[in-house]
């Protein structure tokens, strides 16, 4: 009788020791909620009332279907007719099938698409297969004297959702993720992988076809592909990525977070198990068939549809003094209440995001981050905290909670480090080239301004003030769609790249075509705006300036744009300094910086954003304190 060990309590000398499964179910006996949680610390099991030790020796391969408890597994969906030759679908179609659920008039169906689907992802040329674990798990479930097995490392603090599986798949869920472990030892935090390799038991004929199908998805190695974050870092850099695009495609959940949490990380940490911990089983894998063929992109698309949903069911005034991450988790549990699953996937399919390659330049710059704030590729889990300090937070423009909404609209790449004042007229005068001095050699920047009729608004600006030098003599835009502007007083609201709410209408580049700039006036201001209210002078017509470095993520270059004139990010000169353009200019000021003029523009898509022709009272630049 070999036991699987549920924690994994530290010896001395750091390493894993066993801890049979049996004992953690003397401690409760109740009958639970299908999941547990693996550790380093002592765990409470809440799977099964019965004990947690069963029989493992290597010819337990099952049956199709022998791994499930059918009296909690949902009926098939009934669908009226089910293609006969759907198997030898092209991959568009077979995406259509999967988003409108298909798969599901049909356990038998669902088995050999998953595994045909899988058969033919792209992975590394040795990949271990179906013979492989047979090897394995004979060498470590087949010997008598071994009386109990840890589970990876790279399981520690997990939670394993077990859906509608019997003893007998729990089992082997728990053998397939020790096979893991032995055999991909570069894998260090991984909490979607209990999850995955549990739904694919559902569909599997047997232990060994599970852990094939799961190693492909491993070992997948398509460009701008992937489907499990396999450390730390990538996952964290998943979350970030998450966070970055809530913070763009739901801007009505997004505030209602960062005004009620003071770590909106945190609370989007937790996308994933959103999706495979917290949704009911005929949701998850509703969702997993479309992942199959989609990847990690339409599981951003599906977390988002998530969060729309919560804040359409939610009242803002009954959130106040409520822990909203637990609160989010028992919507997504009770998701059911809500929104069908069809009418889910047909609102996440609605939300339109970049392409894959897109975000996956996004996960890559978020890596980088982390990598920076010192996380690397080998380590386990910890937490560091991305809020704005409050208590050591100080501006003479806005107030630390203010600041922390504008810091909450940041991508989450850089709002991991503190604010740091560059740049204030009350300490370092009003000078623009003072401004170019104290501004220059720092990416990105946020602009803050107050009015003398107190009004406050401003920029994120995504580029460094010295590119605009590359443009030579005519001062071209610089700068990539991260780029908005803001109010904050009287009222507060962003105002961000048009192509974010619209990214369709911006065409990916071929690979092999090359982009033209971003489009660059004749001269930036001819003179200063008219102190007395009259209109100041408009962009001239843009004409080409030769290339200058973009960062990566919504790059310029790497759109097929309709207009010009709606790329137009932020310009400066001797003769002042403009955000936004085309047909207007969201913001533009002097070489004094003391007066400016703000205007409706393509680029941005915004109103003006206080009075339009006004004087500054205050102007701060703030960096980001790496």
């Amino acid at each position: 009788m070999l036991q699987v060990g549920l924690s994994l309590p530290r010896s001395p000398g750091g390493a894993a020791s066993c801890f049979p499964v049996a004992e953690d179910m003397a401690e409760d006996e109740t009958t639970g909620t299908g999941q547990e949680m693996f550790g380093s610390s002592p765990v409470t099991v809440v799977i099964t009332s019965e004990a947690d030790t069963w029989n493992i020796d290597d010819t337990s391969c099952l049956g199709c279907g022998q791994f499930v408890d059918w009296d909690r597994m949902p009926d098939p969906e009934q669908q009226a007719c089910v293609p006969r030759d759907i198997l030898s679908k092209p991959p568009k179609e077979l995406k259509k099938l999967a988003r409108e659920g298909y798969w599901a008039a049909s356990r038998t169906l669902r088995a050999q698409v998953y595994h045909q689907l899988i058969q033919q992802v792209s992975c590394r040329l040795v990949t271990p297969d179906a013979l492989v674990y047979r090897d394995v798990a004979s060498r470590l479930f087949g010997k008598p004297s071994v009386s109990s097995h840890p589970l990876p490392e790279f399981l520690e603090g997990c939670s394993m959702p077990t859906y509608c599986l019997n003893p007998e798949g729990i089992t082997a869920l728990k053998k397939i993720l020790i096979c893991i472990g032995n055999l991909f030892p570069d894998i260090t935090y991984s909490p979607i992988l209990p999850s995955l390799v549990a739904l694919l038991l559902h569909y599997s004929e047997d232990e060994a076809q599970c852990f094939e199908n799961i190693s492909r998805l491993i070992a997948s190695n398509a460009p701008h592909t992937s489907y499990i974050d396999q450390s730390f870092l990538a996952h964290q850099a998943s979350c970030m990525t998450f966070g970055d695009l809530a913070n763009k495609h739901c801007p009505a959940a997004h505030k209602l977070i960062a005004s009620t949490s003071e770590n909106v990380f945190e609370v989007y940490s937790e996308w994933l198990s959103w999706l495979f911990h917290d949704l009911p089983f005929n949701y998850a894998i509703r969702v997993f068939d479309v992942y199959l063929l989609e990847g990690q992109k339409v599981l951003y698309r599906i977390a988002l549809a998530l969060l729309k949903q919560y804040r359409l069911s939610v009242i803002s005034a009954e959130l106040e003094g409520t822990d909203i991450k637990a609160d989010l988790q028992a919507f997504v549990q009770n998701i059911a209440e809500h929104v069908t699953v069809d009418k889910l996937l047909e609102r996440a399919f609605g939300i339109r995001l970049f392409s894959r390659k897109e975000i996956w330049l996004l996960q890559m710059a978020n890596r980088k981050a982390l990598m920076e704030r010192g996380i690397t590729m080998v380590q386990g889990r910890q937490s560091f905290h991305l809020a704005v300090d409050m208590q050591n937070f100080s501006s003479s423009i806005v107030t630390a909670q203010e600041m922390r909404i504008i810091w909450s609209w940041i991508p989450e790449r850089f709002s991991l480090f503190p604010p740091l004042l560059l740049f204030s007229t009350s300490e370092d005068g009003c000078s623009l080239q003072r401004f170019y001095t104290c501004c220059e050699g720092c990416e990105p920047t946020v602009l803050l301004l107050k009015t003398t009729e107190e009004e406050v608004c401003g920029a994120f600006l995504s580029s460094d003030w010295s590119e605009r030098k590359k443009s030579g003599a005519m001062s071209g835009f610089f700068g990539t769609g991260e780029c908005f502007v803001f109010t904050v007083r009287p009222e507060t609201e962003r105002y961000e790249w048009v192509f974010i709410k619209k990214p369709e209408l911006a065409k990916a580049v071929p690979r092999s075509r090359q982009r033209s700039p971003s489009p660059s006036p004749a001269s930036l201001l001819g003179s200063s705006p008219d102190r007395r209210g009259t209109s100041s002078n408009h962009l001239a017509v843009p004409t080409p300036q030769r290339k200058s470095r973009l960062s990566p993520f919504l790059a310029i270059r790497h759109f097929l744009l309709p207009s010009k004139t709606a790329s137009m990010f932020m310009s400066g000169s001797q003769e002042g300094i403009i955000i936004g353009g085309g047909g207007g200019q969201a913001l533009s000021l002097d070489a004094s910086l003391l007066w400016g003029r703000t205007e409706h523009c393509e680029t941005f898509d915004n109103p003006p954003l206080c009075q339009e022709n006004f004087k500054v009272q205050l102007l701060e630049v703030w960096g980001f304190q790496n």
